[in-house]
């Protein structure tokens, strides 16, 4: 017992560190857990920390239970309800397009129907935390385009609860048709039960568990949902699923907002077990067999994220980075790409689903912030004809929603068709810009004098628009970004 104490809290804080090391290169912790349970398990040559992974599958369950259970209390029934239709189009655009190449990369490589499935979700479903954390850390959360990937990743959590009613079904090994059908048919109709609890007897469930004492409310709370998910899991519905839904009846309780701050440490912690745990189930020797399948894998998630990108940009009219932006800081798989995993896995399905799925999250967990870090080498190569606008001389621009010097607009419209500055000296420009201030038009940065960006140094006025035929952008020098009003707001 004091063994299995010392090996597994020095895993644990192994895992703490790796993960703490990676977050000071703005990498995101999922990988860094499964790493340390990959590289300290008995899968993978070197010191054992945990021989028997299997004796931590409870603590892992819990974490897998609470992960989803959190994600239900602080889902936006309300934001998803509000959604423009836009928003709709962009976010099935997506998980159309990931979810369906992945069914049929699944079915390509011929592990069987059911390994198609889970392949499908696990290549189609991104991971809500580490695109939080990505929007955070690069500070775009005032970005005209993160409205779109939060919309993105809040409707692909929907999408997640139908995804799992319809797979444990599949999961659980019907023996017919007909099994199959009338389990998918209770799955749902489990769901419907926990939609109609959340409807209308939310505010009991909330007298059940509620205390003035967060000690007991924190118990009752765990106590709940654990019962919840045994539940759920003893009629063939996923106990991962249990748990989230209930996450969505406690979310329209009075003590929503003490129930989140409660759950969220006891998540962070046993969520890490359950990665890790993942982790030491996975033999690195299995890797090779599956290498090639995975970068593969990762290719095409690539060019699927960038084709939903470059669709959610023309439907929100964003230029080249918008897009680009939307693409890749949606592209890391993480959570949701285990739960999977760890579901096939259960159901005894093909070896190699554990390997391959734990080997894309590792590629993509790295790839993704890489890549969104760098976005603009993307923008430069997105043809204007992709796009409503024409968007060829800020093509790699950010379009902010957080300008502050937009009370500094008191001219909005010219008539003026050459740059007087150049005309006097006998000059030519490129193209025409407005001080949105005072009037002077200038010409661009391409031009051979600048004298837009001159105007601005001398007058400090931060605000230009083109002036070119089809072009309705707004630039400000102070923030070096392009600005739009928020999402919803009337442009001029």
């Amino acid at each position: 017992m004091h063994a299995d104490l010392v090996g597994f809290g020095a895993l644990v804080l192994i895992a703490g560190l790796l993960a703490r090391a990676g977050r000071r290169i703005n990498l995101p912790t999922v990988p860094f857990f499964m790493l340390a349970g990959i590289l300290l398990g008995p899968g993978t040559p070197g010191p054992v920390l945990i021989a028997h992974p299997e004796d931590l599958s409870l603590l892992a369950s819990l974490g897998l239970v609470l992960l989803l259970f959190h994600l239900g209390v602080e889902f936006p029934v309300d934001q998803v309800l509000g959604s423009g239709k836009r928003l709709f189009v962009a976010a099935g655009s997506y998980i159309g397009l990931n979810v369906g190449a992945g069914l049929l990369f699944g079915f390509a490589l011929g592990w069987g129907g059911y390994e198609a499935f889970v392949i499908a979700g696990a290549l189609g479903i991104s991971s809500s935390a580490i695109v939080t954390k990505l929007l955070i850390e690069f500070r775009r959360l005032a970005n005209a385009e993160t409205p779109v990937i939060l919309g993105i990743i809040v409707i692909e959590d929907l999408f997640l609860a139908l995804y799992l009613a319809l797979l444990s079904p599949l999961l659980s090994g019907a023996g017919s048709a007909g099994e199959l059908v009338l389990r998918i048919g209770l799955s749902f109709a489990y769901l419907v039960v926990l939609f109609a609890v959340a409807r209308f007897g939310a505010r009991l469930v909330g007298k059940v568990i509620d205390s003035n004492e967060d000690e007991l409310l924190a118990i009752l709370m765990v106590g709940l949902v654990v019962l919840v998910a045994g539940v759920s899991a003893e009629i063939g519905v996923s106990d991962a699923i249990g748990a989230l839904m209930i996450g969505l009846v406690v979310a329209r309780t009075p003590i929503r907002e003490r129930v989140e701050r409660l759950v969220l440490p006891l998540r962070d912690v046993f969520a890490a077990v359950f990665f890790l745990v993942f982790g030491l189930s996975i033999d690195v020797g299995d890797f090779g067999s599956v290498a090639l399948p995975v970068l593969l894998a990762v290719l095409m998630s690539i060019v699927t994220n960038v084709v939903a990108g470059l669709i959610a940009g023309r439907l929100f009219g964003l230029n080249q980075r918008g897009a680009a932006n939307v693409g890749l800081t949606v592209l890391g798989r993480g959570e949701f790409s285990l739960i999977l995993a760890t579901l096939a896995i259960a159901a005894g399905l093909d070896d190699r689903l554990g390997p391959f799925i734990a080997l894309y999250v590792l590629i993509l967990a790295v790839a993704s912030p890489l890549l969104a870090a760098n976005s603009r080498f993307l923008a430069r190569m997105i043809p204007d004809r992709l796009l409503h606008s024409s968007w060829r001389y800020v093509r790699e621009e950010t379009i902010s929603t957080a300008c502050t010097h937009l009370d500094r607009i008191h001219i909005t419209e010219s008539d003026a068709d050459a740059c007087p500055q150049c005309v006097e000296s006998g000059d030519d420009w490129v193209q025409l810009r407005m001080c949105l201030t005072c009037g002077a038009v200038g010409c661009c940065s391409d031009s051979v004098n600048n004298h837009a960006e001159e105007h601005y140094r001398q007058t400090g006025h931060p605000l230009i628009r083109s002036l070119e035929e089809g072009e309705d952008w707004r630039y400000c020098y102070i923030d070096g970004a392009l600005i739009r009003e928020p999402m919803g707001a009337t442009r001029e």
